[in-house]
């Protein structure tokens, strides 16, 4: 992996560790376990906090990890491993985020908008 490759792998494990350092923030493992309740409740329209399109594109990152085609192909030694892990780490990144807000939605019982959406 390329130093600019590293160094963006490690910007996205530092954003995914600080997300749950304050005292307040649901911890890593309880962001954890809120995936599933979360997607179920997005599914279910509940929670406004996760677009469709995210879904859509977290489905895809993950299709993209565990399908035999590539962008670049595991055969290339470091490259062909560099490309997946980004995703997983973009996939972590998004799913510890968001996790992390659906929790604070669930304790505070407020509805959480999308961007450009008008709550009532």
């Amino acid at each position: 992996m390329d130093r600019k490759r590293g160094a963006a792998a490690a910007g996205q494990a530092w954003q995914i560790y600080s997300e749950t350092l304050p005292a307040d923030a649901p911890g890593l493992w309880e962001r954890a376990r809120a995936v599933p309740r979360m997607l179920k409740a997005v599914v279910r329209g509940d929670y406004k906090g996760l677009s469709f399109g995210t879904l859509g594109l977290l489905a895809l990152g993950l299709v993209y990890i565990v399908s035999p085609l590539d962008a670049v192909p595991e055969v290339i030694p470091v490259a062909g491993v560099a490309d997946d892990a980004g995703v997983a780490l973009w996939l972590a990144a998004v799913l510890v985020k968001a996790a992390g807000e659906f929790v604070s939605w669930e304790r505070g019982g407020r509805p959480t908008a999308v961007v450009g959406e008008v709550v009532d």
